[in-house]
C-alpha cells in the first residue's frame, strides 16, 4: 500500500494573537511542525499545541526559523551557519523540553520559511542545519523539499530524511517551485490539487502550470493552516488520498 504523511505548520500563535485553525485541522493530519518562539509561538503556545497533538496522536516536529517575528520569518536575512546551527539548537532544544515534559517524544525538524529555502540552496546553511539536528538527536527525521541540496546532503551524512512536496503548488520543469509571486505559483481549485497529491504519491508527478509532469518523490505534503479554508481543505485532502487507496502516516509509523 502507498502511504505518505501530511504536515502541517502549527502553533503560530503568541500572546493574545491566535493564528490558523490548529483544532480542526489536527483530526486529518499526521505530522505537525511547531513554531519554536522565534518566527511565531511562545512558550504557552509551544506546551498547549504540544498537549493537543499528543492528544490528537499527531506526531510532533519543531519549526525552526529565522528570529524575524515581524517577518513572519519569510524574508531573507544575511546568516552565516554559526548563526543559523546557533538558532537552530536554541529552537529545537527549547520545544524538546515541552515535548519531554508532557511524556512525548520529538519526531522531526522542518525548517520554517525563509530558512527552508536558504538552507535548501546553501552548503554551509545546509551543514549548519544538519549538524544541529544530529547534535540534538541523531535518530530525529529531517523534513526538506524534494530534490533539495538539505535533502541530498542530509541523507548523505546519514540522517533519517523525509522530501516534502506541496498538493497546492504548481512546480517548474526543474522540479522547483513556481515562485509565489508568478500568477500561477498556487492551486486554489481542491480537485486539482487533490489530483496532484494523488499523482506525486502513486506515480512520482506533479505539474507546472501548464499541466506537464515533473518528477517528483515525496514522503510527505505539507498543507497550510492559515487559510480560511484549511480545515476543509485537509479534511478533502485526507479523505481523497485514503478513497485512492493511500494511507496517511508519519514517517517512522506504520501505515
Amino acid at each position: 500500500m502507498k502511504k505518505v504523511d501530511l504536515n502541517c505548520d502549527m502553533g503560530e500563535g503568541f500572546g493574545a494573537y491566535s493564528f490558523g485553525q490548529d483544532e480542526l485541522l489536527l483530526p486529518f493530519i499526521s505530522s505537525a511542525n511547531v513554531a519554536c518562539g522565534f518566527h511565531a509561538g511562545d512558550p504557552h503556545t509551544m506546551r498547549d499545541t504540544v498537549t493537543k497533538c499528543l492528544d490528537a496522536g499527531v506526531a510532533i516536529g519543531a519549526h525552526p526559523g529565522l528570529p524575524d517575528r515581524l517577518g513572519f520569518g519569510r524574508r531573507p536575512m544575511q546568516v552565516d551557519a554559526r548563526e543559523v546551527y546557533d538558532y537552530l539548537l536554541y529552537q529545537i532544544g527549547a520545544l524538546n523540553a515541552f515535548v519531554q515534559a508532557a511524556g512525548g517524544a520529538l519526531r522531526h525538524v522542518k525548517p520554517h520559511g525563509a530558512l527552508y529555502h536558504m538552507a535548501g540552496n546553501q552548503p554551509e546553511l545546509a551543514d549548519a542545519v544538519i549538524q544541529a539536528v544530529r547534535d540534538v538527536n541523531p535518530g530525529l527525521i529531517l523534513f526538506a523539499q524534494s530534490g533539495s541540496l538539505l535533502l541530498n546532503n542530509a541523507a548523505a551524512a546519514g540522517l533519517n530524511t523525509a522530501a516534502e512536496a506541496f498538493a497546492d503548488r504548481t512546480y517548474q520543469p526543474d522540479g522547483s517551485l513556481t515562485p509565489r509571486t508568478s500568477a500561477h505559483a498556487l492551486i486554489n481549485e481542491s480537485d486539482q490539487a487533490l489530483k496532484q497529491a494523488i499523482s506525486i504519491v502513486a506515480d512520482g508527478l506533479a505539474f507546472t502550470p501548464e499541466g506537464a509532469g515533473v518528477p517528483v518523490h515525496a514522503d510527505t505534503l505539507c498543507l497550510h493552516g492559515d487559510g480560511s479554508h484549511a480545515a476543509s481543505f485537509a479534511e478533502m485532502l485526507n479523505q481523497g488520498l485514503r478513497t485512492a487507496g493511500i494511507a496517511i502516516s508519519a514517517p517512522g509509523r506504520p501505515a
